[in-house]
């Protein structure tokens, strides 16, 4: 088998089995590195002709590409799989087990920034739970070092923020019928 081809199997197939998420070139090139293929230069490739051909889509958040598999290439992958070796979805499927907590962090919490017409700059910091979005929060800063420091911080503290932002909006109206504050669902995935 071609290795160019074999590239684009395993990262279709990839793809397809993670499909709540997106995956990054550093995912990717995790994987193919861990289990012997060591030739970045056939990922890229792969990845290129893949875009150009519609089999995936990428989206950009902080000069990171996240890759996921489309309609077309759900399509390709059906007729191709067949071709791909049992020793390697088993792989896969490993590498996805062992790193799902990372894989989801990756692809549901994320912040990114960008220039305004005001000369200043707009940060996104995004909390999603599959194809659900729990907080979309977009705000103005002055300066790109700000930007760049609440992206960075973004992560770590999103269950923080997200969980007071909650109970404050909860709380400032005692009266509404809600949810108890303190049963509310952990972005992350476990209850408060």
């Amino acid at each position: 088998m071609d290795d160019l081809f074999l590239y684009k199997i395993i990262i279709l197939y990839m793809l397809d089995r993670i499909d709540e998420y997106t995956l990054t070139n550093t995912q990717l090139a995790n994987f193919l590195q861990a289990h012997g293929y060591k030739n970045n230069f056939n990922m890229h490739e792969s990845l290129s002709g893949m875009i150009e051909s519609g089999f995936i889509s990428v989206t950009t958040i902080r000069d990171t590409q996240h890759y996921k598999i489309t309609d077309a290439g759900e399509e390709a992958l059906f007729y191709f799989e067949n071709r791909l070796p049992d020793s390697i979805k088993k792989d896969i499927l490993e590498y996805f087990r062992k790193e799902r907590i990372n894989l989801k962090k990756e692809s549901e919490i994320y912040a990114d920034y960008y220039p305004n017409e005001n000369e200043e700059y707009t940060v996104e910091c995004v909390i999603k739970e599959r194809k659900d979005t729990l907080m979309d929060l977009k705000f103005t800063v002055p300066t790109r070092g700000l930007a760049v420091s609440i992206c960075d911080n973004w992560r770590a503290k999103s269950t923080e923020v997200y969980n007071y932002l909650i109970n404050e909006l909860v709380s400032a109206n005692p009266d509404a019928e809600h949810t108890d504050p303190d049963t509310m669902i952990d972005p992350e995935g476990s209850t408060e």
